[in-house]
């Protein structure tokens, strides 16, 4: 079946050649797969004014040039942090050139440059790097059934206030994590509850949540003694304990707890909760509360709809969360140890 096409000046000569030879129009549609009402509009045009190249096409003039172009994606890669009206104002102090922020917008797109909010990590220092590096290549070759035993655990606060920060920087796609493309922020502010948890293949503990702030005392009388010990207990199983190197979690009364009990700490670099699967469990527990109908207006709402999608929270996904350490580690070391994609 003939198919529309475009044509280049070669084809359109071999078509006007053919027609002036005596061939019908169908007899030249069928040979060269070219559409019989193309064919036809072109030998019109050719009798009418002798000319058979492409009518060029109208529209409005670009109003930038090539070199504008490029001094908005200079200056947009200088300073991520600059709005598309920034950029148009700095494009006219220079150039003289007046552009919409929807030019500013059409423009960078054009190179793969897209407004997007940037990625909230915690500060790494060199230090941090060096540790999070070595201890991704120690535990890159873990075997799923290694990673399997080991108690994951965190603490994460909740709140009724979300945070809605509307900032935006330029980068192109794939870049998410690129160091400057990231803020650096150690935790957000706000009344609510702070939460404990912790997870294993295959299950997971119960849900510790309390208003005040996680002292060392509390940490090893309530979670220690009252989770993690009962825990093992159930499960029958000896794990290494994961938590992060938080003040509270090395205090000697933890230390000397957990010798007492016989469980044995996994070490943790410091400054990596992108390491930690939980997080995206604490991830998957504020959507739940974000998408309940209706939200919690109230603390007492907020602790009881914790507890219960907390347990709502389906056990596959944690357990795919677990068996991803292996990719962890790998995306820790292609960084250099600074923040990967999880």
């Amino acid at each position: 079946m003939a198919q529309r096409k475009h044509l280049d000046d070669f084809l359109r000569g071999r078509i006007i050649g053919r027609l002036e030879c005596g061939r019908t129009q169908l007899e030249v549609s069928e040979k060269l797969g070219i559409a019989q009402s193309v064919i036809s509009r072109l030998w019109q045009r050719f009798q009418d004014d002798g000319n058979v190249s492409r009518c060029s096409s109208t529209g409005r003039p670009r109003v930038t040039t090539p070199n504008e172009d490029r001094y908005l994606a200079v200056t947009a890669k200088r300073n991520r942090r600059s709005t598309a009206s920034d950029l148009s104002r700095q494009l006219s102090s220079a150039t003289g050139t007046t552009v919409s922020r929807q030019t500013v917008y059409r423009r960078l797109g054009h190179i793969g440059l897209y407004a997007r909010r940037p990625v909230r990590c915690v500060p790494l220092t060199a230090t941090h790097c060096r540790l999070r590096l070595a201890w991704s290549r120690e535990h890159a070759l873990w075997t799923p059934q290694q990673w399997s035993c080991v108690m994951f655990s965190d603490e994460s606060r909740f709140s009724l206030q979300s945070d809605s920060h509307q900032t935006f920087i330029w980068r192109a796609p794939g870049t998410r994590y690129h160091q400057e493309n990231t803020i650096e922020l150690h935790r957000y502010g706000g009344a609510g509850w702070l939460v404990w948890g912790g997870i294993i293949l295959g299950s997971r503990t119960d849900l510790h949540v309390q208003s005040v702030t996680m002292t060392g005392h509390i940490y090893r009388d309530v979670i220690l003694e009252q989770h993690v010990r009962l825990f093992r207990g159930a499960m029958g199983a000896e794990f290494p304990f994961m938590d992060d190197n938080a003040r509270p979690h090395r205090a000697n009364i933890v230390d000397e707890c957990l010798q007492s009990e016989d469980i044995t700490r996994m070490d943790w670099p410091a400054y990596s909760p992108d390491l930690n699967p939980i997080e995206h469990v604490w991830d998957m527990l504020g959507r739940r509360i974000a998408a309940r109908q209706p939200p919690p207006t109230c603390l007492p709402e907020l602790r009881r709809a914790l507890l219960d999608e907390w347990c709502n929270i389906p056990q596959d996904q944690i357990d795919n969360l677990i068996l991803s350490m292996p990719r962890r580690c790998k995306a820790c070391i292609a960084s250099s140890g600074r923040h990967s994609p999880y």
